[in-house]
């Protein structure tokens, strides 16, 4: 029978090996179309600090190296940070070409998002419609409010919803007051205006909270694509108003999470089964996809902010003053990192 500290050791080192695999597969995009277009490449790294493990390839040059800290990685390309005049330097390739490059890791990391949402819905029991089955009980708000039992919900506000994820999505994210709702009934669409829904608070933040039950859909493969992309979609949506919420003050910055609390809602997760894990290593590859292309000094977004102005003025900027800028940026984030594992901290130590 497994200890306590068993168990903690073990999603650590699950948490660990998750971390790692997203970074490869983020670093991996960098690398594979870095390679594409020929760059010169020094380095292929998962991990950060002092290295563990390295070895040069004989036929490439290119040193493949595992280090200490397993809370990064990176690509070290010739011409990346400095001037170079190796022909084959970033510095000396197209722009069109450096951005796909630059890009390619958050890409990576939506991919994968998407192709795990994939497996979960083929491994899922049921497929969730947006058709209400029935409510919870008979006091239901939302059905004093004017929705009846085969209502097919098509709109929450001005939000198209699809699936049931999506669904309880919008309604978690604008239930909050009362809101009107478009739904086909009877085979004619009509708006039921000022829908209340039950309010629930989690850390001082309240959300809606859908009072029903939907229909299931039959599982076949257009069902499993159409249910496939939209989760994904409502996913992406999710993290995207988050981030919007985070800044406009819906959210604390309390709420933010660093690799402590992530570390923590994967043991969680682990606990409630494989398919919450699956699901949770979904929602974190896609948040790192999102995450990364925010147009911030220090990451791929910021970077990319660079490659447009170049594309305005025909001619890069000085490659010391960009330099400059993602230093800021990244001590910055050193800050907020420190801070943000600070509170993940007295949150686990306080429960």
């Amino acid at each position: 029978m497994q200890t306590e500290k068993e168990r903690v050791l073990i999603y650590i080192v699950l948490a660990l090996l998750i971390f790692s695999v997203l970074i490869f597969i983020h670093e991996l995009g960098h690398y594979i179309f870095a390679r594409l277009f020929k760059v010169s490449i020094k380095e292929f790294s998962i991990g950060m600090g002092p290295k563990l493990v390295s070895k040069v390839s004989k036929k490439t040059g290119i040193a493949y190296s595992i280090r200490i800290l397993p809370i990064g990685g990176f690509v070290s390309m010739v011409g990346e940070d400095e001037e170079s005049e190796d022909e084959n330097a970033l510095n000396r390739k197209p722009v069109w070409q450096r951005m796909i490059i630059t890009a390619a890791g958050a890409a990576m990391n939506l991919l994968l998002g998407i192709l795990l949402t994939c497996i979960i819905v083929v491994s899922s029991k049921t497929l969730g419609s947006t058709t209400i089955l029935r409510f919870a009980d008979e006091n239901s708000v939302s059905q004093e409010s004017g929705l009846r039992v085969g209502d097919k919900i098509v709109k929450i506000g001005d939000a198209n919803t699809h699936i049931s994820y999506d669904l309880v999505f919008e309604i978690m994210r604008e239930g909050i007051e009362p809101i009107d709702v478009t739904v086909i009934r009877g085979g004619k669409k009509l708006v039921v205006e000022d829908v209340v829904f039950p309010t629930v608070s989690e850390q001082g933040t309240m959300f809606g909270d859908a009072d029903f039950y939907v229909a299931a859909e039959e599982k076949n493969f257009v069902n499993v694509v159409k249910h496939s992309w939209y989760q994904s979609c409502a996913s992406i949506k999710l993290i995207w108003t988050s981030l919007i919420d985070l800044i406009t003050g819906r959210y604390g910055i309390e709420q933010m999470s660093g690799p402590v609390g992530m570390t923590s809602a994967i043991g969680d997760a682990a606990k409630s089964g494989f398919g919450s894990l699956l699901s949770l290593t979904a929602l974190i590859t896609l948040n790192l996809g999102i995450f990364n292309i925010i147009p911030l000094p220090a990451l791929d977004g910021g970077r990319l902010v660079f490659m447009v102005i170049e594309l305005i003025r025909g001619k890069p900027i000085k490659p010391e003053y960009e330099g400059y800028v993602h230093f800021a940026g990244i001590v910055l984030f050193m800050a907020l990192m420190v801070f943000v594992t600070y509170k993940d901290l007295m949150r686990l130590f306080l429960k």
